[in-house]
């Protein structure tokens, strides 16, 4: 390939004569490891049972709720099914801190120097550059920006979930022990810890499968679906235009080969869809009972 040709295709003339001779439709870029995965996994089916479990105990009300309740063995059921899956939640949060933790030790050694590092979940100058970047971009005024590891979207969305879990996990368990609690606080904390926890509950099951289902799966360049956080892994091609900030950056330092893995067998991606479906349709339904509830039948 002679210097023109790399320029064609975007590519530095540094890049290893090993990674061009590679089967470029074949390899694949590995964006997460497999603990990443696993947790995601988790965290979609605690969400998703803690939302319809809460659902149906906030609009028992309604049809759908009682309906719902019923197929989940009663409103008690419910409760319990619910506190279960609180628990799995928890236990994703804490592994995922421990996670973090190791890496910090392992790469960092520092906080700070995670915190503050470029492939950190951090917001930075550069988030506010890509933001103002994108609204250029959408009315036609400019580029479309270049996003590195994370856009500034993806780093909402992973802050909100710690938001999320204090307050509402913090709530919950006020609601799951009242009487111990209440040895420590007044009564009233009770009353508010239950308003907190519902209307929160609510904002952030809104919040998911509206905003977040958009971002992910929605826009334009990844309909119906980016399957990337269960398999863990995109096509080259896909990532060099979703990611040209630190696709830039590896080829650079010459590590972009130790990223790049065989594709997952066609089964594998067929399952793997089948679940991604089964996670966005159930997520609509939520919306519609949960929008049908505010409009005709609120108390």
């Amino acid at each position: 390939m002679t210097e023109s040709e790399k320029q064609i295709n975007n590519e530095p003339a540094s890049v290893p004569v090993s990674l061009m001779s590679m089967n470029r439709q074949k390899l694949q870029f590995q964006r997460f490891t497999r603990l990443n995965r696993v947790l995601h996994i988790l965290m979609i089916v605690s969400f998703i049972s803690l939302a319809l479990t809460g659902l149906t105990i906030k609009f028992s009300y309604t049809g759908w709720a009682s309906i719902l309740s019923h197929l989940l063995g009663g409103f008690e059921s419910a409760g319990y099914i619910h506190r279960f899956f609180a628990v799995v939640m928890m236990s994703v949060f804490i592994t995922h801190i421990v996670d973090i933790t190791k890496m910090k030790k392992r790469e960092y050694k520092t906080w700070r120097a995670l915190i503050f590092s470029p492939g950190s979940m951090m917001f930075n100058k550069k988030d506010l550059k890509d933001f103002i970047e994108t609204l250029k971009w959408f009315i036609g005024k400019g580029e479309r920006p270049q996003y590195g590891r994370w856009t500034y979207w993806e780093k909402f969305d992973y802050f909100a979930v710690f938001w999320g879990i204090f307050v509402i996990g913090s709530t919950g368990v006020t609601l799951w022990f009242p009487e111990l609690l209440t040895h420590i606080f007044p009564g009233w904390v009770i009353n508010v810890a239950t308003i907190i926890h519902s209307d929160e509950a609510l904002l952030a099951t809104g919040f998911i499968f509206t905003i977040h289902f958009f971002n992910t799966h929605l826009r334009p360049e990844k309909f119906p679906m980016d399957i990337v956080i269960f398999s863990g892994r995109t096509s080259l091609e896909e990532y060099k235009i979703d990611r040209p900030a630190e696709y830039k950056e590896l080829l650079e330092q010459h590590k972009l080969e130790e990223f790049l893995v065989e594709p997952y067998p066609p089964i594998v991606v067929r399952a793997i869809k089948v679940f991604g479906w089964a996670a966005l349709t159930t997520g609509f339904c939520i919306v519609v009972w949960i929008i049908y509830a505010m409009i005709f039948a609120y108390r």
